[in-house]
């Protein structure tokens, strides 16, 4: 099989090139912008068959220069959740993939494509129907803008079609994130060098460090995107996140215990960790108030229903796996 991953040097996109190596792929192709050189990191170690920039492949793709494609795992997009440009939000998130979309089907190729948990905004329910899809913020209108075009073509397109809504992943190869890497990187790094975690406070009902996400390990990530691969009968569009809530204190916690484990000390209860001043609270940002979603939790009835049953690993073991590959990078 040949295959492309769009935003190949990202987090997400540059382990699914490495999953796709596991699996025994020599065909990848990988596409991206490495204005941001550094970046090229991620794909150390990678067996890539060819490279393209993003400006020259979405065109030479649609115009059908490159040649048979059996699948693209569409990763690429900004995912800046801050970003207010609404014109170069659509430009990028929906606009690109659009037009992506029309190449794919028009040529038979599969596509995989990431959307967001973002789509669903201020909901208190997370199931991939429009009632309960409200997004906060230009970046979730991007991506529910192309899951409503992907709706309209699902029954009658002649390839398969997959989109992932994710939540809030965690895990190796996102550190030229910055501000928008998740908590248990921050939280690792705030750790190694003050010796302590801050979290948010008290707000909206919730107690300090009790708001609470679907954090999702980017092992398991992977192990989906690759199931699905394996799976071309099954179209739709999923959440992909690990189908249970955890609060901000479960991340601290778990990091700062990795962290010691690291340092060869013992555990300790998050209640010790507090009295020890190793993990803290702010006070919640006023920007932020309104703005928060307070509460994520993926239903997974539908990603069950595909036959796929793989099983999510909890906060405690992703990040003390995700601490140790933090630990063994160099600086």
């Amino acid at each position: 099989m040949r295959i492309v991953v769009t935003g190949a040097a990202g987090m997400i996109g540059s382990n699914l090139v490495h999953g796709l190596n596991r699996l025994g792929a020599k065909e990848v192709i990988a596409v991206d912008d490495l204005t941001d050189g550094p970046k090229y990191r991620n794909l150390l170690g990678a067996t890539l068959s060819d490279y393209f920039d993003k400006d020259e492949f979405y065109s030479r793709f649609a115009a059908g220069e490159l040649g048979k494609i059996d699948a693209i795992l569409h990763e690429g997009a900004c995912s800046d959740t801050m970003e207010h440009n609404g014109k170069f939000m659509l430009e990028n998130n929906y606009r690109c993939s659009k037009t992506l979309l029309d190449a794919c089907l028009a040529q038979g190729t599969r596509l995989l494509y990431a959307s967001s948990a973002a789509t669903y905004g201020g909901s208190e329910t997370f199931r991939e129907e429009p009632a309960f899809e409200a997004p906060l913020n230009v970046y979730g209108y991007s991506k529910l803008l192309f899951d409503q075009v992907v709706r309209r073509y699902l029954p009658t397109a002649s390839s398969q079609i997959v989109g992932f809504r994710y939540f809030n992943v965690y895990g190796p190869r996102e550190q030229h994130k910055a501000r928008m890497a998740s908590v248990a990187f921050h939280h690792f790094n705030q750790f190694r060098s003050t010796g302590q975690v801050k979290l948010f406070g008290e707000y909206n009902g919730y107690a300090p460090g009790m708001q609470s996400r679907d954090f999702v390990f980017v092992d398991d990530v992977v192990a989906v995107n690759l199931w699905f691969l394996q799976h071309p009968e099954q179209s739709g569009i999923f959440n992909l996140g690990s189908g249970r809530a955890q609060p901000f204190n479960d991340v601290a916690h778990a990091v700062v215990n990795a962290c010691r484990q690291q340092q060869n000390q013992f555990s300790l209860s998050l209640q010790e960790q507090i009295e020890q001043g190793l993990v803290s609270y702010i006070d919640f940002p006023d920007a932020l108030r309104g703005k928060y979603q307070c509460h994520t939790e993926a239903d997974l009835a539908r990603l069950r229903a595909t036959g796929c049953d793989h099983v999510f690993a909890d906060v405690a073991s992703g990040v003390a796996q995700y601490v140790a590959w933090l630990a063994g990078q160099p600086g």
